[in-house]
């Protein structure tokens, strides 16, 4: 029997697994045990685990790591022993995490991918109510019930984006407080101990049945995103059923209007972004005609409000081609690829890894600045599968020219583009990947992912392993590092 502090407790899952391997305990001779939960035999069982030996030497890739600790996190009392199982598995199988078809790795994959969408609820649906008392400064409290264990992995998403205000969050697991300096983890709590409202939430409410979009209702993937059990937390869930019922009188009312004409400007910027027809890649006879068509593409809407297209950028004989997701604000404005903060990081990542830039080929997936305004302000809106597909025209045309020794995928969006399918990151990320036509690819992290982890020691431990990732570029392609001056 192995016995674990909590119910997420990676550290101590990971020692007691690394004690079991080493006197060659059997998976199905294991019994996980959390403190707290009653065994007759637990006596024992701790006493077997003192006497056990030392710790066994065991090398798995990171990405396990990575699932572990996720996995970790899921409710099914069946994790520890799975995730033992393929540690030991991993010992003799390398390369079992690429085996998707595999029914251990199969499992673990859904698991973290559950663990990952109920984080994500979390920080979706989690609603604040304020409480005051006389003159006091007021603290903020909300209510959530998560499905798995992931109080302390959300935890520093609400430390980050709340940093300035006390709070509280109360869950059947436990609690989580913020003094504004240090996070307090508590006792379980009840939702009787949440307070029900508060003065805002009438502005809340006429806000919501203002932005109130009644089609996204009726989707498959809103219902999987918006769960009706959620809607209890939520101050505007009572609006919905009227909001929508409402919406549908407005919906037939609208279909018995006679049609109308667009106005003419409309029109003439329908025509303006009508679909081009797409050329061959054999089209252009030099690299000076592809840059001068892809300054008028037309081949998605982006065209239409971004200022210019933003082309690749580098020498033509380049051996590495590094491929980002989309240009931003300031690359838009300047016509040119990772000038912006993302970029200014990459480029000190890139001296810290030992490599020129000046040797490389940079470029996007997407070629437009996509982006929502917030009143003179255009916020980065990720781009869709359309809009990544259209666009891939003009990366085969870069690849074509460029013909590089290896194409480096910075970012999820990018490796979707160069594979041709949706693909996480997490599942190329590390290891050598072969494009359809033969072309070597690796993946890391896009340099914005950095910018935007607002814990500062993760920040630090993940900048540390983009430098990795840049520095095995520079050994796998030595041409790209910077040549010291004697």
């Amino acid at each position: 029997m192995a016995r674990l502090s909590h119910h997420a407790d990676f550290e101590g899952w990971r020692e007691a697994a690394r004690r079991l391997a080493g006197q060659g305990v059997p998976p199905a001779a294991i019994g996980w045990q959390v403190a707290g939960e009653e065994d007759l035999f637990s006596g024992d069982a701790d006493a077997a685990m003192a006497e056990a030996g030392a710790a066994a030497t065991l090398r798995v890739p990171r990405v396990f790591l990575e699932l572990a600790e996720a996995v970790i996190c899921h409710r099914d009392p069946e994790r520890f022993g799975l995730l033992y199982r393929l540690l030991l598995r991993l010992q003799a199988e390398p390369s079992l995490l690429m085996v998707a078809t595999d029914d251990d790795v199969h499992r673990a994959e859904a698991m973290a991918r559950a663990v990952r969408r109920d984080m994500h609820k979390m920080t979706a649906f989690v609603r604040f109510r304020e409480v005051r008392e006389e003159e006091e400064e007021p603290v903020f409290v909300a209510w959530f019930e998560p499905e798995h264990f992931i109080l302390k992995r959300v935890a520093p998403f609400f430390t980050g984006r709340f940093a300035g205000m006390r709070w509280s969050i109360l869950t059947p697991q436990g609690s989580l407080h913020w003094d504004r300096q240090r996070l307090h983890i508590g006792e379980p709590a009840e939702r009787a101990q949440a307070p029900d409202g508060d003065a805002m939430e009438a502005y809340w409410r006429c806000y919501y049945a203002n932005i109130f979009n009644p089609a996204r209702l009726k989707t498959d993937a809103m219902r999987k995103e918006m769960p009706v059990r959620y809607w209890r937390n939520l101050p505007e869930a009572e609006l919905i059923a009227p909001l929508i019922a409402g919406a549908a009188r407005q919906a037939e009312e609208m279909v018995m209007r006679a049609p109308t004409q667009p106005p003419e400007r409309h029109l003439r910027q329908q025509a303006r972004v009508a679909p081009a027809a797409a050329p061959d890649l054999e089209a252009f006879e030099s690299w000076e005609q592809a840059a001068a068509a892809v300054r008028d593409c037309r081949r998605c809407d982006l065209c239409r409000d971004a200022t210019q297209t933003v082309f690749g950028e580098g020498p033509l004989d380049a051996p590495v081609l590094f491929v980002g997701e989309q240009p931003g604000d300031q690359e838009d404005l300047a016509g040119r690829p990772f000038v912006g903060p993302a970029g200014r990081l990459f480029d000190a990542a890139l001296e810290e890894a030992g490599l020129a830039r000046e040797r490389a080929y940079v470029t996007n997936a997407v070629k437009h600045f996509k982006f929502t305004l917030r009143g003179k302000r255009r916020i980065h809106e990720k781009p869709n599968a359309g809009e990544v597909t259209a666009c891939r025209f003009w990366l085969g045309i870069e690849r074509q020219f460029l013909k590089p020794q290896l194409i480096v995928a910075l970012g999820a969006t990018a490796v979707s583009s160069l594979i041709g399918r949706t693909t996480s990151l997490s599942s190329v990320r590390g290891r050598d990947v072969a494009l359809d036509d033969g072309a070597s690819m690796l993946a890391t992290v896009h340099p914005s992912y950095l910018l935007r982890l607002p814990d500062e020691a993760r920040k630090g431990e993940e900048r540390k392993r983009f430098v990795e990732d840049l520095r095995r570029i520079g050994e796998r392609v030595p041409e790209l590092k910077l040549r010291r001056v004697a």
